[in-house]
């Protein structure tokens, strides 16, 4: 992705020399930093701590961790339950850990694996946002939950990248940006960039998307995914649920773009997915100072699911489909 600050193009995390190297998310768009991890524990803890976080990009972390116990020679078997416990709902972690797992197994170089896995995941966000670029038009105004963006798959993104596609394409669109409490990734990374690829957006507080549907200044919702079950049925960020119900009932297309990496056929319903719980200060403060009520508690589940009969279609590598039937999973 591009960025202004430095003048050139980077990805949201690469691996060179045994190092991982991150841009420090939780710290954006105030500054910009990077982190880097020289052990698959301080790999996963990056991942916990959401120094990285989206799934694709959570997947590549994890390829990355368990290529840095490889090479340390740390144990199989240990290097995948430390990876696999660092994040309990996105699915592409799994599926990463999975695939450098069996190549570990097989006596292979999981270096090289990991590379290979992180250069396919920025292809097939590639290939999204070519697919969804197609049903963007000229002048739409289109709206997004959380961040999908390269941040949170290395590059390209899966919900931006049908956005970054049509721009690129000389198409003039607009982006409503959901705040997306209570991490603000909208506000704070979504929004960041769109800002540098020179996308014309506005940030507006979750519970004002349904106004601006109601009133038709909508075209279409675009949103990632961090679980697909086999139903269709998506797990994505806190408030995702809602966003779907309202566009349904103002006949607005509602899509999920994701990678193949984020399809669990393993998991029937969106009601079988594991939904990660954070620690409920989260909710409570604003940039570490309580805000809220000091004798109240509160309750911070991070993802919501989205039943498949709210989706329009799913954005994939492998172009816009309906159901998953249609899909070589």
């Amino acid at each position: 992705m591009y960025i202004k600050q430095l003048d050139k193009d980077l990805p949201a995390l690469w691996f060179e020399d045994g190092v991982v190297h991150f841009i420090e998310q939780r710290k954006l768009p105030l500054e910009l930093l990077f982190h880097e991890t020289r052990t698959a524990e301080e790999t996963a803890a990056a991942i916990t701590d959401m120094i990285v976080r989206g799934a694709p990009a959570i997947g590549a972390a994890g390829a990355f961790g368990m290529a840095q116990a490889w090479l340390a020679k740390e144990g199989r078997e240990e290097a995948t339950k430390l990876i696999s416990d660092a994040r309990p709902t996105a699915k592409d972690l799994f599926t990463a850990v999975d695939e450098m797992e069996k190549v570990w197994t097989d006596g292979g170089d999981v270096v090289k694996a990991s590379l290979e896995y992180t250069a396919k995941v920025v292809e097939k966000c590639r290939l999204i946002g070519e697919h969804g670029a197609e049903r963007i038009k000229d002048g739409m105004k289109l709206l997004t939950h959380c961040n999908a963006g390269a941040l949170a798959t290395v590059d390209w993104g899966t919900a931006l990248a049908p956005m970054r596609a049509a721009h690129r394409q000389d198409k003039n669109i607009f982006v409503w940006v959901d705040e997306t409490r209570p991490w603000l990734q909208g506000s704070r990374l979504t929004a960041w960039e769109l800002y540098q690829e020179g996308i014309e957006h506005a940030i507006i507080a979750d519970n004002a998307s349904g106004h601006y549907m109601h009133l038709g200044e909508v075209d279409m919702i675009i949103v990632g995914a961090d679980r697909i079950a086999a139903n269709g049925d998506a797990a994505n960020k806190i408030g995702t649920y809602e966003k779907a119900v309202v566009a349904k009932e103002n006949d607005i297309p509602f899509y999920v773009a994701a990678p193949d990496t984020t399809f669990d056929l393993g998991t029937n319903t969106g009601r079988d997915i594991p939904i990660e719980e954070r620690e409920g200060a989260e909710v409570l403060e604003y940039a570490g100072s309580r805000v809220a009520n000091p004798g109240s508690e509160a309750k911070n589940p991070v993802f919501d699911y989205t039943p498949h009969r709210y989706i329009t279609g799913y954005i994939t590598e492998y172009g816009i489909v309906k159901d998953l039937s249609q899909l070589p999973l």
